[in-house]
């Protein structure tokens, strides 16, 4: 391959050649050799300049990486990119992208990589919140990012609507202001497992990486040179002196080889002697069967270690919650009220609980929704004590500092890991020992397990060989650390290890089930306290972190609602939590109080329904010259004498005219009637189409849904699309398109989990 270019000056036309002459003895790739011949009345046909070099890599080639986290995967993911890019040759200068004073894309010329996610209802996290406003900027030129070559890598779930719209919005954005991409977007699901998309992403990445350096190189080189003879003749036209071209022009790489150095590393057979057990032909979290069992695996590299812990006395206090968030304030409020929603024998157990938040200034719109500081499980810390090793050092304080020497680059304390706590603090505020773990954190395992059978059976859950184990085994099952240990008793990690790999303990967010207006000083929050079974995975059932806590904490409290039905769960509690806002900027009630609207609200799915039929009967009460639109509530649970919530507030809501319309199905009653009852909100829309359709096209009306997404909140969308078809007569593509602008225009709204 020979790369040229002509230039004319001072009557003088140069021809500038390079090409690859030798192969560099420090990385084993092509190299160029640059040489320029000149035609003129001066220098005809003489050779201007030819030189050698021997050496092409006197540096690493730098990209630029960028991360944008909520939860730490896309930190995660950008560490494991910085990790691998060493052993191709490259540097990846890895920033936060709420860094800004220490990148600036408006002069970066090298390439750049972009790790983002996804938060709440398809916002961008919180840490590229500035940027995202930085470059919306509606006055920037739509060339400012011409110069720009990036790949970017959004994550979501799938089980939301805006799925990887963190990603979308930073990439569009980029896109419209004349940056190009040098690799393609990749969206990872973490419905199915981040690591279907991320790991062959990676993969791909370091050659289109390689070659965009490439290109540029060979195009600062050509401007180098050019510029350089121009120079030469331009001085002087009547001799012609030898070129001295920087060494980037002399060590222009052609190709790079594939192959040198590795991310992986291969286990072979003949170093372990680990075999399924005879006679069970099933795969399980502790062994393996061929072709897994008898394959060369291919491993993540080990993350470096960088954190060190220092063990000190019990003197001292811990740090306050609210230092552990990033969120703003916090607010610590008594718990009120409890009541159990459900009867004792229903599939779920619902509860509601009122917050005291008055004199705290926490303010709230019916429809937003708030997070709740959870501890882990006490048990659960003093067994991953006991397994530690640390059981009579739980109230010892620790240091937590960055390992001196370590490889790992900008190591940092974590921010949710206090300076100096107390080990039970860590383990109990701090780390989320219920997280699935990471393939980093299995490969990180290998090296504290002693038996080789265990062992072997970390690598293959960790290697690519093993991708199919892992999603069944850890993440489908949600395994956590516990389990893990359980499984692989041989298993002995440090703390460090622990805070180096578990994320942050997040805060649990909930919807808000009432209305200041009609409770001033009050906030109520309803949730299904969330079960986990034994299983074959997991050896004892579990109840969810946050739900499993508020349940046992209000335990008295529940105990007097159900003894006495006059104070209803009402108490002097001295029981508080520490909860934070989360405010929804869309998830409320139309401005307009003319404007009629439906809401879809299964099961604890009509909790911030509640709060807008409280603060709707409010305004009118307030308000009895204004004009109030149409309100319709479609809700669905199993059995309507188990788990029918809120009744009779919702036969109140409908007696006084704040609720027009109520339309209920249970999808476990039997039912003797010749023509069977609905079963799910979505069949009882469609027996409502035409007044459906009349709210949302003629009357310009909002469609609120709230509850679980996959398996309600889609089939709620996919009713309403058919409904639109058959009442517009058009056929389901345009429905969908009338279905996207309401999106568009916030008035077909969700606020769905899975």
């Amino acid at each position: 391959m020979c790369i040229s270019s002509i230039i004319s000056v001072s009557g003088c036309v140069v021809l500038v050649l390079l090409f690859p002459h030798a192969v560099c003895e420090r990385c084993s790739c092509s190299i160029f050799c640059v040489s320029m011949q000149s035609t003129g009345p001066f220098t005809s046909g003489k050779n201007l300049f030819s030189k050698k070099n021997r050496m092409c890599c006197e540096s690493k080639r730098r990209f630029l990486l960028l991360y944008a986290t909520q939860k730490g995967q896309a930190k995660a993911i950008a560490e494991e990119i910085w990790q691998q890019a060493g052993a191709h040759g490259l540097e990846a200068d890895m920033h936060c992208i709420s860094e800004m004073d220490k990148y600036n894309l408006e002069t970066e010329k090298d390439p750049v990589v972009i790790v983002i996610s996804t938060t709440g209802t398809g916002e961008p996290p919180d840490t590229a919140r500035k940027f995202v406003k930085k470059i919306q900027d509606k006055t920037l030129p739509p060339d400012h990012f011409a110069h720009l070559q990036y790949g970017l890598l959004g994550l979501g779930d799938s089980e939301y609507m805006f799925f990887c719209n963190g990603g979308r919005t930073v990439d569009r954005r980029l896109q419209e202001l004349g940056a190009q991409h040098f690799y393609d977007t990749g969206l990872a699901d973490d419905c199915v497992g981040l690591e279907l998309v991320v790991d062959p992403w990676i993969d791909g990445l370091w050659l289109a990486l390689k070659e965009a350096l490439q290109l540029q190189k060979e195009k600062e080189g050509m401007n180098n040179a050019v510029s350089a003879v121009s120079s030469s003749l331009s001085t002087a036209p009547h001799a012609v002196h030898e070129l001295k071209l920087s060494s980037e022009v002399q060590t222009l790489k052609l190709e790079d080889e594939e192959a040198r150095g590795s991310d992986t590393l291969s286990q072979k057979l003949d170093d372990i002697n680990h075999v399924a057990p005879a006679g069970d032909a099933e795969p399980s979290l502790i062994h393996s069967v061929p072709p897994v069992s008898q394959s060369a695996l291919n491993i993540p590299a080990l993350p470096p270690e960088y954190i060190e812990v220092e063990f000190q006395d019990t003197q001292g206090e811990n740090p306050h919650l609210s230092s552990l968030i990033s969120e703003g304030r916090t607010f610590e409020v008594p718990v009120t009220k409890a009541v159990q929603l459900t009867r004792e024998d229903a599939v779920k157990t619902a509860l509601l609980l009122e917050l005291d938040i008055a004199d705290t200034g926490f303010e709230y719109q019916p429809g937003d929704a708030f997070c709740v500081m959870c501890p882990n499980n006490v048990s659960e810390v003093e067994k991953l004590l006991h397994i530690l090793g640390l059981s009579e050092k739980g109230d010892n304080f620790v240091c937590v500092k960055v390992k001196q020497g370590t490889k790992k680059k900008g190591a940092v304390r974590p921010q949710h890991i206090p300076e100096r706590s107390t080990l039970k603090f860590i383990l109990t505020w701090c780390l989320e020992i219920r997280a699935i773990p990471k393939k980093a954190f299995l490969r990180a395992l290998v090296e504290c397990t002693s038996d080789a059978g265990e062992k072997r059976r970390l690598q293959e859950l960790c290697s690519r060989q093993g991708a199919s184990d892992y999603t069944h085994f850890i993440r489908d099952s949600n395994v956590c650390l516990l389990d893990l240990l359980h499984a692989f008793p041989s298993c002995k990690p440090s703390l460090s290890l622990l805070i180096e790999h578990l994320p942050k303990l997040q805060a649990r967010s909930y919807s808000v089930s009432s209305s200041d207006l009609y409770q001033p000083g009050r906030l109520c929050f309803v949730f299904n306290v969330v079960e986990f079974p034994a299983g074959p995975s997991r050896p004892v059932s579990r109840k969810g972190v946050c739900t499993g806590w508020l349940a046992e904490l209000v335990a008295p409290l529940l105990h007097l609602s159900k003894n006495s039905q006059g104070t209803k769960g009402e108490s002097s509690s001295t029981e508080k939590i520490s909860i934070f806002p989360r405010p929804n900027n869309a998830f409320h009630l139309p401005a307009d109080p003319s404007v009629p609207f439906i809401m879809v609200g299964p099961g604890t799915g009509i909790a911030p329904f509640i709060g807008f039929l409280q603060h709707r009967q409010k305004l009118r009460e307030q308000h009895t010259d204004w004009e109030f639109g149409e309100t319709w509530l479609f809700f669905g649970c199993r059995h309507q004498d188990r788990d029918y919530l809120f009744k009779d507030e919702l036969q109140c809501f409908l007696k006084n005219g704040t609720l027009t319309h109520l339309k209920v199905c249970f999808s476990r009653d039997s039912s003797t009637a010749e023509v069977a009852p609905p079963k799910y909100v979505q069949d009882v829309l469609r027996l409502c189409a035409k007044e459906v359709a009349r709210v949302l096209l003629k009357e310009r009306g909002y469609f609120y849904i709230c509850g679980d997404k996959k398996h309600m909140a889609d089939n709620v969308s996919d009713a309403v699309v058919d409904i639109l078809s058959v009442e517009m007569e058009a056929d389901k593509l345009e429905a969908m398109k009338s279905l996207a602008m309401l999106r568009e225009a916030k008035r077909y709204l969700q606020d769905v989990w899975s």
